[in-house]
């Protein structure tokens, strides 16, 4: 009998995992891949570490998460500096003074503020007075309130970096036009009046040097984890293995999608190895208009300098595109779309965790409860940085 049936090894069982085995207790981890270490999984190819299932960049502001990392890895010193490609005009992310210059010609933080507030006040004076009342025009801006993505980023930035850098590449992502995605999905925009290209402004940032893998490999050492194993195929027997389940897996699927299955958008990659040194130049550049079917183009070698991990060159290069599509059960889930209509049917399953708990702590052959944890079991975005200190927070509060 054990302490923890840990379903998944992603980042959440992994450090719920460590926790428990350095607490003394024992713990059998499950997962259903071939591999650990979930979405974050890293694989040596020609000594390049190919970020699988999309670009993870480790940013936290947080001092424990960071010093509780780097207890199984140590970080390079990687910032993420992504490029916007439209059609073939370049722009530096975040929205800086580069991106403000190469788009308008401007030089300072005065002229970008300028610019940008002209444009969004002619483009929200449009909204308000094409649906305002026979009284007469407005040109009252203050209390303006989106009523769609499309309205609340241009309200935010003006229509040209909305058509340019925000538009193409948001209904790619989504599946859906601009016009038709909740305004709160953009609350803000990272806007800097500065020439600063780091995406993320966070005091920590890094790439684990030897890939993520090798360093979930590290938190689960000393941990039974076996692999190639669906849970909810067998559920009932695995249950009666521990005291306590930590599922990490879609909260829907765990309860046979008895109330629907809830939404996420899946993604799609084409990965190539090319026998030359360098393809794009840079770890990450997105494709923001609407014609260019992929969302971005992944450098892979650049997280690591374009060198191995004996420092030297790495003559080939391997790049992946990355398509978002939408998702049907028995796909794999990426992130969750979080409108009104989800966030609803993910309560009530939330409900039926509850109730489920109560069901199991009268049940002597079952588990005694049930923790519900991740990405798809809390059915939120997380960073990796998040997940990590959620799954902390778990295990020392239980």
């Amino acid at each position: 009998m054990y302490d923890y049936l840990i379903v998944g090894a992603g980042l959440f069982g992994a450090v719920f995992a460590q926790c428990a085995k350095e607490d003394g207790k024992s713990v059998l981890v499950i997962e259903k891949r071939n591999h650990i270490a979930g979405n974050v999984y890293t694989e040596n190819v020609n000594g390049i570490n190919v970020h699988k299932y999309g670009a993870h960049i480790f940013h936290t502001n947080d001092k424990e998460v960071w010093e509780y990392v780097n207890r199984f890895a140590e970080f390079n010193d990687y910032i993420n500096s992504p490029i916007a490609n439209y059609k073939g005009e370049l722009y530096n992310l975040p929205f800086n003074m580069n991106t403000f210059h190469q788009m308008w010609g401007v030089n300072t933080a005065e002229e970008a503020q300028a610019k940008i507030e002209q444009s969004r006040r002619e483009a929200v004076l449009g909204f308000i007075n094409r649906n305002g009342s026979a009284a007469g025009l407005s040109d009252d801006i203050s209390d303006f309130v989106p009523q769609n993505l499309e309205q609340q980023a241009i309200s935010l930035v003006g229509p040209d970096i909305y058509e340019k850098l925000i538009k193409g590449y948001t209904e790619k992502q989504w599946g859906r036009p601009c016009s038709e995605l909740p305004a709160f999905i953009i609350k803000r925009l990272p806007v800097r009046f500065t020439y600063d290209n780091n995406y993320f402004n966070a005091v920590y940032q890094g790439i684990p040097i030897g890939g993520y893998t090798r360093m979930v490999e590290k938190m689960l050492e000393g941990v039974e984890v076996r692999l190639g194993v669906d849970y909810l195929a067998e559920k009932d027997m695995y249950d009666r293995l521990a005291d306590t389940v930590v599922y990490t897996g879609p909260i829907d699927a765990y309860f046979d999608y008895k109330l629907g299955p809830l939404e996420y958008r899946s993604v799609r990659f084409e990965t190539e190895i090319l026998d030359t040194e360098d393809y794009q130049g840079n770890a990450v550049i997105n494709y923001t208009d609407s014609e260019t079917p992929w969302t971005r183009i992944i450098e892979h070698k650049w997280f690591e300098f374009g060198k191995n991990e004996n420092g030297n060159p790495i003559s080939q290069t391997i790049i992946s595109k990355e398509f978002s599509n939408e998702w049907n059960v028995g796909d794999e889930p990426y992130y969750p779309v979080n409108d009104d209509k989800n966030h609803k049917l993910y309560q009530r399953y939330r409900e039926l965790a509850g109730n489920e708990n109560k069901e199991l702590s009268e049940l002597a052959v079952k588990c005694r409860r049930v923790i519900f944890g991740g990405r798809l079991g809390e059915y939120k975005y997380y960073d990796m940085d998040q997940v990590i200190a959620a799954a902390l927070r778990c295990y020392y509060s239980n």
